[in-house]
C-alpha cells in the first residue's frame, strides 16, 4: 500500500508542476492537499474524485488517516498560506464557495476543487488527460506567470 501511497503523491505533485504553479508549491505538502481536496484515497480511480468542501485541520486529519503522513498542529497556517492561497490565486481551489461573504479569519473556513479543474483532474492518467491539460491552461494564465508579470510590473 506504501507504493501506491508515493504514487498517489507522486502522481499529484507532477500535476502541480503541469498547471504551473510556483516552485515553492512543488512540494509533498501540496501534492497531499491536492489529494485531500479529491478525496482521492490510495487505489481510488482519478475519474472517481470528488470535491468536498473541506477545512485545513480537516486536511491535515485526512492526510494523517489515509497517507500516513503526521503534520503538527501549528503547520496549519503553513498550509494556509504556503500552499492554499497559491491553489486559490491559481483559480484551482475555490474559497468559501459556500459562503463567499465568511470571514477571513473563521474558523469554518473552506475550501473546495474548482469545477473546471475537478473535470481536468478527473482526466488525469487518460489519454485526454494532455490534450485537457492544454485546453484547460489555454483558458487560465499559470500563476508562475501571473507572479512573474507581477514582479516585472512591480520591481525593487
Amino acid at each position: 500500500m506504501t507504493d501506491k501511497k508515493n504514487e498517489y503523491i507522486e502522481a499529484a505533485h507532477q500535476i502541480i508542476m503541469s498547471l504551473g504553479l510556483p516552485r515553492a508549491q512543488q512540494n509533498e505538502r501540496s501534492a497531499l492537499s491536492l489529494l485531500a481536496l479529491l478525496n482521492l484515497t490510495p487505489g481510488k480511480p482519478w475519474s472517481q474524485a470528488e470535491n468536498p468542501l473541506v477545512g485545513i485541520t480537516p486536511i491535515m486529519d485526512w492526510v494523517r488517516k489515509h497517507y500516513d503522513r503526521e503534520y503538527a498542529p501549528n503547520t496549519r497556517e503553513t498550509f494556509r498560506r504556503q500552499t492554499m492561497h497559491q491553489f486559490c490565486d491559481a483559480g484551482l481551489v475555490l474559497y468559501n464557495p459556500d459562503m463567499p461573504d465568511r470571514p477571513v479569519n473563521s474558523p469554518k473556513a473552506v475550501y473546495q476543487i474548482e469545477p473546471a479543474a475537478l473535470k481536468l483532474l478527473r482526466s488525469f492518467g487518460t489519454t485526454k488527460w494532455h490534450d485537457n491539460l492544454t485546453a484547460y491552461l489555454a483558458e487560465r494564465e499559470t500563476l508562475v506567470a501571473m507572479y512573474a508579470m507581477e514582479r516585472e510590473q512591480n520591481p525593487g
